[in-house]
């Protein structure tokens, strides 16, 4: 589907007031309606907020169904997220780098950072847009045929594909744990100098499981085949589990790091979801 340039920036904090889910709405007051009406039916990306230069950075993309107002609060409006749109940057892109300011936007006509230009919910340009995309997808090679005129168009839809998702995916999740089983401990590097380990779906995406972060686990080859099987599975309080249909239980459980619980990801947003874990004991889980 072909796509007009107008894209938007969602300003995201952890602790916000706001009725934030990220897969599914991004709600605000009605003080941005006019700028949340000019991105209906395209793409945003979210912006951390915070006092500290690394809680500043771009870290998702997704894409805006449609905007209503909130039946619990008649003051407040929920920009509907399309499903399965959502993606997490395998690289959160910087808020400034050694380059200058990425979302240039955001700078006045004497080139400095505009305070009244940073709102929490704004408009972005096609050739910010553009600029945010390349970093943090990488997507060097297939974005670089894209103008950068607000009137040409963009295919964004095509550009985040499966094959761009599942990279991206095994970036975040991978750097998330240190590129280190987070049930084994280990941390295998093959001949080539790449990790061994694999970005496992708690959800899978066959059952819209979403590809962010926080639905995924990094796990060594083999103990992904036993997870993706249901010969593994993890509590809510991160206990492991070894099914019972396992004939050799024993030499599994060895392989289990000491605590008995998968190991915490070194980015607390990466902690993975109680509702995709109780997912995955439901209905992939051999008790």
């Amino acid at each position: 589907m072909i796509m007009s340039m107008a894209f938007g920036v969602f300003l995201h904090k952890s602790d916000s007031p706001y009725k934030d889910e990220l897969l599914e709405q991004y709600q605000f007051p009605k003080i941005y309606l006019k700028q949340a009406r000019q991105i209906r039916g395209n793409w945003v990306i979210y912006k951390r907020a915070g006092k500290n230069a690394p809680d500043k950075d771009y870290f998702a993309v997704a894409k805006v169904l449609d905007i209503k107002q909130d039946t619990q609060d008649s003051q407040m409006y929920v920009a509907i997220i399309e499903p399965g749109s959502y993606l997490d940057f395998g690289k959160p892109v910087p808020f400034r780098d050694s380059a200058g300011y990425v979302e240039q936007g955001l700078l006045n006509s004497q080139g400095m950072l505009s305070g009244r230009k940073q709102s929490a919910l704004r408009t972005l340009s096609a050739s910010d847009f553009v600029r945010i995309m390349q970093r943090g997808l990488d997507l060097e090679s297939d974005i670089a045929h894209i103008g950068k005129q607000e009137s040409e168009q963009i295919r964004v839809d095509e550009l985040i594909n499966r094959k761009v998702r599942d990279k991206n995916f095994r970036k975040a999740v991978l750097t998330a744990y240190n590129k280190s089983c987070a049930i084994t401990g280990l941390n295998f590097i093959n001949g080539g100098g790449s990790p061994e380990v694999e970005a496992a779906h708690i959800k899978p995406v066959k059952y819209n499981g979403p590809d962010i972060v926080n639905n995924g686990i990094a796990l060594s080859r083999t103990i992904h085949w036993m997870f993706d099987r249901g010969l593994i599975g993890i509590e809510e309080d991160l206990t492991i589990r070894v099914s019972r249909h396992i004939n050799d239980r024993d030499a599994v459980n060895s392989m289990i790091n000491d605590s008995r619980k998968l190991i915490k990801a070194k980015i607390k947003t990466a902690t993975p979801r109680s509702d995709f874990l109780a997912w995955h004991r439901e209905n992939c889980f051999k008790h």
